[in-house]
């Protein structure tokens, strides 16, 4: 790149927000992050490692950080969201009078709004219409990029492959240009809705994977729930609008596979405990960050009702995290459904 360094505002201070910081950085971008929390914003500045979500990572000197919503825009040439799902709302209604016109916006979140069923970028797009005083400030590209992109190997710097998602195949080849490295390969993607929707429903069977990894159910058990699951968040999605497809890639079964066998996924790790037998409050008490799939479950059990479709996984998921069902119990009712043939989608 030649002239002055394109500006990437990254929203968020967690382990994705840091982990593309540092990609970006290492491309040659200037690189904001902003934070929540000032008194964290300031540890970050002072050490130059994310101790709380990407340990033993040294930041470069020249990714810069701020706790003030306007100055992290300041220039911007893209925005990051890298804010867990839950809390997208509330972030973006307080940095939506700060937002430059006609600035593209990716989303890293994987999950669905609880109270409204809204996916991530549909979430940044209610915000920013809702509160912008300029009706033209509302339109901007929205992209969502996902895949198996485990934070910290990517902080290492190991071959990792993810899709960017949009409407608008310009702005989604413009983020593949960006983002891409000889270690980080972006595909484009025109399944919006698919590609949201099944990194955020992979996360629910990730729970179930590590509830069975807690069960020591054994790896027959884990293969059939990674197959039946997939069955039905295919299920969801074709009803939903979604091509089929979609769910058989990188942001489909990739990401399901990486989710539900990663030792450090927080979803997997969460199940794992709770199939040992622990209290979920206690669980998500011990796990820095946020567990995308607790809330997500509840969204996707409406999600299906609403649709009409049949997730008993979602279902069994569901009653263990908010009905006390005993982890076993939900196991023996998943295997005593009535006899059937297989069908996926």
């Amino acid at each position: 790149m030649t002239g002055k360094k394109q500006h990437i505002a990254i929203i968020g201070d967690g382990s994705m927000a840091t982990v593309l910081a540092m990609l970006l950085d290492s491309r040659g971008f200037a690189v904001t992050i902003w934070g929540a929390f000032p008194d964290y914003i300031d540890a970050l500045i002072q050490t130059r490692e994310n101790r709380r979500y990407l340990p033993g990572y040294r930041l470069p000197q020249a990714i810069r950080f701020t706790a003030d919503p306007a100055a992290v825009f300041d220039g911007a040439d893209l925005i990051v969201s890298a804010i867990p799902t839950q809390f997208i709302r509330p972030t973006w209604t307080k940095l939506a009078e700060h937002l430059p016109q006609g600035v593209g916006i990716v989303s890293v979140a994987k999950g669905i709004e609880t109270d409204t069923l809204l996916r991530p970028t549909q979430v940044i797009a209610d915000v920013i219409a809702g509160t912008a005083d300029d009706p033209d400030r509302a339109a901007r590209p929205l992209a969502s990029m996902c895949g198996p992109s485990v934070a910290h190997e990517l902080a290492r710097c190991l071959p990792a492959t993810v899709c960017a998602a949009c409407d608008d195949e310009t702005f989604a080849q413009r983020v593949q240009e960006m983002f891409t490295t000889q270690w980080f390969r972006v595909y484009t993607h025109d399944d919006l809705l698919g590609v949201e929707l099944a990194g955020a429903t992979k996360n629910v069977i990730a729970l179930a994977a590590g509830i069975i990894d807690g069960l020591q159910a054994g790896n027959n058990a884990k293969s059939a729930l990674l197959s039946r699951g997939l069955a039905e968040i295919t299920r969801l999605g074709v009803a939903m609008g979604a091509s089929a497809q979609t769910f058989f890639g990188l942001t489909g079964v990739g990401d399901l596979a990486t989710t539900c066998f990663s030792p450090t996924g927080r979803n997997r790790t969460c199940g794992e405990q709770l199939g040992k037998g622990r209290k979920l409050d206690d669980v998500l008490a011990g796990i820095p960050g946020v567990v995308e799939g607790v809330p997500t479950t509840k969204a996707v059990v409406r999600l299906a009702q609403k649709y009409r479709v049949e997730m008993p996984i979602t279902e069994a998921v569901n009653a263990v995290l908010f009905e006390s069902m005993d982890p076993i119990e939900a196991i023996g009712r998943l295997m005593s459904r009535r006899m059937k043939s297989e069908r996926i989608g």
